[in-house]
């Protein structure tokens, strides 16, 4: 049975999601459809490790009446969380489909300002909560130092638990040079920023991949490449795969529906190509239904089944 994944979102968020005919200026824009979602990384995360059976904790700072918005949310959805208490507002964000072009305009605040007692406060309950996977995702509040994610491997490691990483920027580069990370899941834009470079071929990429496995600091890395699937790398090589055609309903917590199959499949022991595998059903079962992250099981079931076994491939130095 996969273990428990206990997440921690530093900054969480209401996600409001809409559609409208045509978003234009000055107009009010009438919607319709709405409806709100318990969002950011980990948030996300431990949602669709709910609905594909497995077993999570979502930590969260929280605060204000949005915050306790978002934990009665969370709530209503049968998600197991923990609140860590901020003095600023949970953040609000905005996602709206218009309808007449297929877009989608994403409106996201910075969210409140934490403080050192508070964010310390959230990696002294990492070190306390039941945890057999631990994962850190999405962006850091204002007033929460860049190594934070890395602090939170450190406890992960002291604890002897995997650490799961899905951020961007100085704090994905921070977390990786400390190293101690079982898996990491950055986009092709993301990754292309951490090593310092552009990567516009196949090759270049997996090569790229591969080193950064291979020095130590992470296990398994696996890029997100949107239109054009996803690219997994361990030690032992490489494998890329196609996205799976499917109609496009919303992209929001795509990427954290992938993180969180590919997650549960590794801790049940799965190999990190078949998990890959069913990351990579549970990120097209996320776009191909409105709102963030909702991929419902047997979509992911279903999408899985249309994905071919795979094996890595060497990749020379």
């Amino acid at each position: 049975m996969p273990g428990l994944i206990t997440t921690l979102t530093p900054n969480p968020t209401i996600d409001l999601a809409c559609e409208a005919e045509k978003v234009r200026p000055i107009h009010k824009i009438r919607t319709t459809d709405e409806r709100h979602d318990p969002g950011g990384g980990g948030v996300n995360v431990a949602r669709v490790v709910q609905e594909l059976g497995g077993r999570a904790l979502a930590v969260v700072l929280s605060g204000g009446v949005t915050g306790r918005f978002l934990e009665e949310l969370l709530e209503e959805g049968g998600v197991p969380h923990r609140g860590v208490p901020v003095s600023g507002l949970t953040r609000i964000s905005q996602t709206v489909m218009e309808t007449s072009s297929g877009q989608e305009y994403r409106f996201v605040p910075e969210g409140p300002e934490v403080t050192e007692d508070e964010w310390k406060a959230a990696l002294t309950l990492m070190e306390e909560v039941e945890a057999d996977w631990m994962v850190g995702s999405g962006s850091l509040p204002r007033g929460v130092p860049e190594d934070f994610h890395a602090r939170l491997a450190a406890v992960a490691g002291k604890r002897g638990v995997p650490f799961v990483l899905d951020t961007s920027g100085a704090a994905l580069r921070a977390a990786v040079e400390a190293g101690g990370i079982a898996l990491a899941k950055p986009s092709l834009g993301e990754f292309e920023a951490l090593v310092g470079r552009k990567l516009e071929e196949a090759g270049d990429q997996q090569r790229a991949a591969v080193e950064l496995v291979r020095s130590g600091k992470v296990g398994i890395l696996a890029v997100t490449l949107g239109r054009d699937g996803a690219m997994l790398a361990t030690a032992e090589g490489a494998l890329r795969l196609p996205a799976l055609p499917v109609e496009a309903k919303g992209a929001v917590g795509a990427g954290d529906s992938f993180l969180a199959a590919m997650t549960m499949a590794l801790s049940d022991g799965r190999p990190a190509a078949e998990a890959f595998a069913w990351g990579m059903a549970a990120g097209a079962a996320a776009v191909s239904n409105a709102g963030t992250a909702h991929p419902k099981r047997a979509e992911v079931e279903a999408l899985r089944k249309r994905i071919p076994d795979a094996s890595l491939q060497e990749v020379a130095a």
